[in-house]
């Protein structure tokens, strides 16, 4: 029996029979903790297995993983995203995606669904199904991530940035003012609703904050991905606006999808938050003047200077979209070779970069 799941209750009211999948269930992937100390600059990587500054654990064999079946779905995990697989209808022959929660979480991991309302930019619950310790909740399916579009193409034109990175504001918008704060905000996190990757969604809502009261959106979590964090969460000094910091993150997202690197990029971690506390970076020539005054205004370090999801909306930049123009880059700037959006298969770009 599903459990058809609706905004209004997200109470558990059954079990049902099913196959055991918790042999085959892995926690969903987590960025590396920043620590709480503003100067212990080792607390990002020197508790994340496989680091530079960490002993490197032989990995265990990966273990072939035939399909299972739950209810009406046949599910397969993905090799490439962790805590998810893929899910096909047999009733139905629908496509989608699902996500395992162990029992005792799963209701705080899908909590802002209940809140939030429809929007065509946040990805929605399709079903949930309950077994005995694990909970199924299957969304729909996606063709890809943005950090992959943005890595195949190196750095997306003007125009084809503005396109995408106006739906992401308007899913960061919709949640903002529901008082959902996002957290963690990075290009992997939106992925494509369809097939020619023109129409973009947030993946899920799993991670994100949910306020007590909206007008109170202080924080003091130190999780996050480093190339994304922002000064006030580096610096120690919190509480910090959760609202901000996801305005500062999604800087960094635009800053990487038209230039093709990160604002702030250093294999030293030391480096890479002294850059970021700083919050300076460099501009290339070849952006629009519309571009860069949007930039400036989202990476600021201050938090209270940067544009709210509200006013990005309303910034010209999204009104009067650029022609399409390839970013020209003068060899003046800090060498590609350093700040390119890292290559995955790269063991040790894993700890820095999401």
């Amino acid at each position: 029996m599903n459990l058809h799941w609706s905004p209004s209750s997200c109470i558990r009211t059954g079990r049902v029979a099913h196959k055991r999948l918790d042999s085959d269930d892995q926690p969903p992937a987590k960025c590396a903790r920043l620590s709480a100390e503003a100067g212990d600059t080792h607390g990002l990587l020197g508790t994340s297995p496989g680091s530079p500054t960490s002993p490197v654990s032989n990995p265990t064999p990966a273990t072939h993983q035939g399909p299972s079946r739950i209810g009406p779905f046949l599910l397969l995990p993905l090799a490439d995203r962790e805590g998810m697989q893929s899910a096909m209808n047999t009733d139905t022959g629908d496509e989608l995606l699902c996500k395992v929660f162990d029992m005792g979480v799963y209701q705080d991991k899908i909590r802002a669904y209940g809140i939030l309302s429809a929007h065509k930019n946040v990805a929605g619950i399709r079903d949930i199904i309950l077994g005995e310790r694990k909970a199924y909740v299957f969304l729909d399916k996606d063709f890809g991530d943005m950090h992959t579009l943005v890595k195949s193409c190196r750095r997306l034109d003007e125009e084809h940035a503005c396109r995408l990175f106006r739906q992401v504001a308007l899913a960061v918008a919709h949640c903002h003012q529901a008082g959902v704060v996002l957290g963690d905000l990075k290009l992997r996190k939106f992925v494509f609703a369809d097939e020619k990757r023109t129409r973009v969604r947030l993946e899920s809502l799993e991670d994100c904050r949910v306020l007590e009261d909206p007008n109170d959106d202080s924080m003091s979590d130190t999780h996050g991905c480093p190339a994304y964090v922002s000064p006030e969460i580096l610096s120690g000094s919190a509480p910090y606006s959760g609202k901000m910091a996801d305005m500062w993150s999604l800087g960094v997202m635009l800053y990487t999808m038209l230039v093709g690197r990160y604002p702030f990029h250093d294999p030293d971690p030391a480096t890479l938050f002294s850059k970021i506390r700083r919050g300076q970076c460099c501009l290339p020539e070849g952006l629009s003047p519309k571009a860069k005054c949007l930039l400036q205004s989202l990476l600021r370090k201050e938090p209270w200077e940067r544009l709210t999801a509200t006013e990005l909306l309303a910034h010209p930049w999204f009104q009067q979209p650029p022609s399409s123009q390839e970013v020209a880059l003068g060899e003046q700037e800090v060498s590609l070779a350093e700040q390119m959006v890292p290559s995955f298969d790269v063991e040790e770009d894993n700890d820095l970069f999401c």
